[in-house]
């Protein structure tokens, strides 16, 4: 092979390389990405464990309060979402889930007829927990949070309204509805918390007087010496 041979190969690799470096050069330049001089703002989300109590949201108010403002007919909208997997009628069928006709107050775990998952006989404990409106307000919230191992694949109502609404309405679907808990009435809220402090003065009023000591018990006097 002569040298003009070698000189052929030798400008068709260079030529090459270059040709590959440009291509590389020319989409670096129309496809970069470079970082925002701003950056923006990080929002950090974390899953909730299954299993456990489901926390309640700061500030939320108690199921008895919202009841006492809910709205039925609301509900029955809100509970269409639910019509999927639960029926509402009396003597209903099971479908994906437990017919719920007279709910409230119902041992957990216990309509006779329907496959209830590990869990939520666990969840039961043997029979004795009951679907108060605190657990039904609880359970939907986060159906998973709350019961470890459902097979409940909704998601729950994140919002109190929502969630008033629909145990209201679930709660006419029965004969003899169940009577409404008191709004207010708390058993932990009747407690006063431990280690506070005592309730100061209003603002403007005398302030306490202290409790004066007793007065000293009279000495009794000393008996007479005997006469000599």
């Amino acid at each position: 092979m002569d040298s003009f041979e070698i000189n052929k190969l030798i400008g068709g690799l260079l030529g090459t390389i270059f040709v590959v470096f440009s291509v590389a050069i020319v989409s670096d330049s129309l496809f970069a990405s470079p970082a925002p001089e701003k950056p923006g703002f990080i929002i950090e989300a974390t899953e909730p464990a299954e299993g456990g109590p489901a926390a309640p949201a700061a500030g939320a108010k108690p199921i008895a309060d919202r009841l006492a403002t809910a709205n039925a007919e609301a509900g029955a909208a809100v509970f269409k979402k639910c019509q999927a997997c639960h029926s509402g009628e009396k003597d209903g069928p099971n479908k994906v889930g437990p017919d719920l006709w007279d709910v409230v107050d119902r041992p957990v775990a216990s309509h006779e007829g329907f496959a209830y998952s590990a869990g939520m006989k666990e969840y039961s404990k043997g029979g004795t927990e009951k679907w108060t409106y605190e657990n039904l307000d609880r359970f939907i919230t986060s159906p998973k949070k709350d019961v470890k191992g459902t097979a409940m694949g909704f998601a729950g109502l994140p919002k109190e309204e929502d969630r008033a609404n629909v145990i209201a309405y679930l709660r006419t679907l029965s004969d003899n509805p169940k009577p409404l808990p008191t709004p207010g009435a708390s058993a932990d809220a009747a407690k006063p918390a431990e280690g506070a402090a005592p309730a100061k003065p209003a603002e403007g009023a005398a302030p306490a007087k202290p409790a004066e000591p007793a007065a000293p018990a009279p000495t009794a006097p000393a008996a007479a010496a005997p006469a000599q």
